[in-house]
């Protein structure tokens, strides 16, 4: 998913094809005849052309960074007209700011240009750092291109961030140049899956030449290039869209002032791990042991095997806490202040967790972590900023715990959903700190037993529907219960099923029902089911899904579930008197390679019953690209058994 680019001097390959020189106003004759996009003909509008230049500039005795941008984009449907408004950010900082000057705009309709006026465009203030310049293409129509050009001057070295390949519209050509001092150096890594088509670098000498240099430094000149981009679009199931949309990222690394002087920014772990040990918003938060056993009860931290001792505080953390919504690591944390208001970010919350069970002889670290939504961190270098989540570990009897006390919801050993991400990096105050996978194998499930009794009126039937919930199936059970109130619950589940289907009881099995599982009851009845002397069941009382969320015939990257789950439903039917069989589903079963999937579908009429058995097995959470097809071919016989199963009785003559 990452590949690191290494500076290297040399020509990987180049194709004189590519546009190398650029005019504001003149159309290439390609982008004159450009009517439609074959490869993608569901875009609604393309980039035919874009480009960047960024280099370092001495002004005033100070060095300057600057950006300069160039796109042209073709509108192929109305729906393309959004890229008619464009938004150009940049940072104001407490004594300096990003400047956006040299913008020119330009709407091309054949042999015909409209430009954007200079008092057409605007600035507007998006917060205390950050503005937008703005401004609309007049006369937009399908079949425009729209063409703008730029330049940010910027005194923000840490802002030169690298290259978007990949949007949601294709590109036919987008290339990025740099031209870097020696004394700035950058990290860089290539996200994503696409070739870059161009990759070339090599050394200027003597570059950037000033009075205050000892010597002039050398630059390393870039440029990196992709063709025929597809458009980047978010896929059901899958892990952060940061993970795999096709860019090229840069990171300060170390730079070197006029005098010399040498600041870095990129750190080893060595250093994180020092810095993590004297930080005050992390580090020194997890020295509060002293602080918490005056807070909390003896008993709470004494007593009892090291596991439960471990669940009792667990317990006791999560309803204590309630989570406030923000997910920040470094900035004021302070897990006093938070357990006296009982509300806190996922550091404090957590951090209170590792203290307790420190102060219980309890062996906890920290685990810096990623939500889904935030990425996966780097594994090649610390890059602090991938870091968006702390969660905590703890070791007894042999077997490693990873725990999350924000969720109300979520026991001892689970983590919030949002929270699995796969790996973090556990941090010690003693030893260094290593990456461990969080090896989540909670299975989830959810299991359906039917069964229903038609009365002396045909067109009447009446059933009980008991229902196993477990695993993360079973905690989202138990917040929509808390969440809805039993009797909101009812109405969702009533409206969610097919025919005139009418709940009259509900009841949760206290003895078979704990913070992973729920076990239910439901009473219903079915209304309307006859058609002259035909009965018409629906079987599916309850249905796992309607449809089926894999809607693409292909797709470009691995399908995440989250956990793995199984749903089962099982009906029993006792035919009524004077009715027989007329017709009934056919029987369906399918499997995946090596085990990872299954579902079956059977129905048989045993004596005076008829028997429905459905099972659906996602026997992993991760499912790579190749098995995609399968897949998709799985969930669409799960939706059509679900969907157009049907059982005719027939009044017996």
């Amino acid at each position: 998913m990452t590949r690191l680019i290494f500076p290297g001097f040399f020509l990987l390959f180049l194709n004189l094809s590519a546009q190398t020189s650029y005019e504001f106003g003149q159309l290439t004759p390609e982008e004159q005849a450009f009517t439609t996009y074959d490869r993608d003909t569901t875009a609604r509008a393309v980039y035919l052309f874009e480009q960047g230049e960024n280099y370092f500039e001495i002004e005033n005795d100070r060095i300057w960074l600057y950006k300069e941008y160039r796109a042209r984009i073709k509108i192929l449907s109305e729906e393309g007209y959004d890229y008619a408004s464009v938004t150009i950010p940049y940072y104001r900082g407490e004594k300096s700011s990003e400047k956006i000057t040299e913008v020119h705009a330009m709407t091309h309709n054949g042999t015909t240009r409209v430009g954007v006026a200079q008092n057409e465009i605007f600035d507007n203030d998006q917060d205390a750092h950050w503005s937008e310049l703005r401004f609309t293409f007049p006369e937009v129509r399908v079949g425009s291109v729209l063409e703008y050009t730029y330049k940010l001057r910027s005194p923000f070295f840490y802002n030169f961030k690298g290259w978007s390949f990949q949007s949601a519209i294709p590109k036919l050509y987008t290339e990025f140049n740099a031209r870097i001092p020696g004394n700035y150096q950058y990290n860089r890594d290539l996200i994503g899956s696409l070739e870059l088509f161009i990759n070339s670098a090599h050394i200027e000498r003597a570059c950037l030449e000033h009075g205050a240099f000892r010597k002039a430094p050398d630059c390393e000149v870039l440029r990196y290039a992709m063709r025929d981009v597809p458009a980047f679009r978010e896929e059901p199931f899958m892990l952060a869209p940061s993970n795999f949309r096709s860019r090229l990222e840069f990171e300060l690394s170390k730079s070197q002032s006029f005098s010399g002087g040498v600041s870095r920014y990129t750190q080893s772990w060595e250093d994180v791990d020092t810095k993590f040990r004297k930080d005050a918003d992390l580090g020194r938060q997890l020295t509060k042991k002293n602080f918490f056993e005056k807070q909390v009860p003896e008993t709470l931290l004494t007593g009892g095997t090291d596991l439960e001792r471990a669940h009792r505080i667990y317990n006791f953390v999560r309803d204590h806490y309630t989570w406030n919504g923000d997910t920040r690591i470094y900035s004021d944390s302070r897990v006093k202040d938070a357990f006296a208001s009982r509300s806190g970010n996922i550091s404090e919350i957590n951090m209170t967790l590792i203290n307790l069970l420190n102060a219980a002889d309890l062996q906890a670290q920290l685990v810096l972590s990623a939500t889904r939504a935030a990425g996966l961190p780097k594994l090649t270098r610390p890059v602090m900023t991938d870091f968006n989540y702390v969660i905590a570990r703890v070791e007894l009897d042999g077997k490693r715990y990873f725990l999350d006390a924000s969720d109300k919801f979520i026991p001892f050993g689970m983590l919030p959903q949002r929270a699995l991400n796969y790996y973090g990096r556990v941090m010690d105050r003693r030893e260094e700190s290593t990456w461990e996978d969080f090896n989540m194998n909670e299975r989830s499930m959810v299991n359906v037993r039917t069964q229903l009794v038609f009365g002396d009126n045909p067109s009447h039937a009446t059933g009980v529907l008991y229902a196993v919930r477990k695993g993360y199936e079973g905690v989202n059970a138990l917040r929509e219960l808390a969440e809805l109130g039993e009797a909101g619950y009812m109405e969702a589940i009533e409206n969610s099923a097919r025919g005139d289907l009418k709940l009259s009881g509900h009841t949760i099995d206290p003895d078979k029902t704990d913070e992973r599982t729920v076990t239910e009851r439901l009473d219903f009845s079915i209304e309307n089911a006859v058609n002259d002397e035909l009965i018409y069941l629906d079987p599916f009382i309850i249905r796992f899904f309607s449809e089926n969320p894999f809607k693409s015939a292909d797709r470009q990257y691995p399908v995440d579930l989250a956990y793995a789950r199984d749903y089962i439903y099982n009906l029993s039917i006792a035919l009524p008197e004077g009715y027989q069989i007329e017709s009934l589903p056919d029987d369906a079963t399918l499997s995946l390679p090596n085990g990872v999937g299954k579902v079956t579908f059977r129905i048989e009429q045993n004596g005076k019953f008829l028997l429905l058995n459905f099972a659906m097995r996602l026997g992993q959470s991760h499912y790579p690209v190749d098995l995609y097809p399968a897949l998709r071919e799985l969930f669409e016989t799960s939706v059509q058994v679900q969907n157009q199963s049907m059982v005719v009785l027939k009044k017996a003559s």
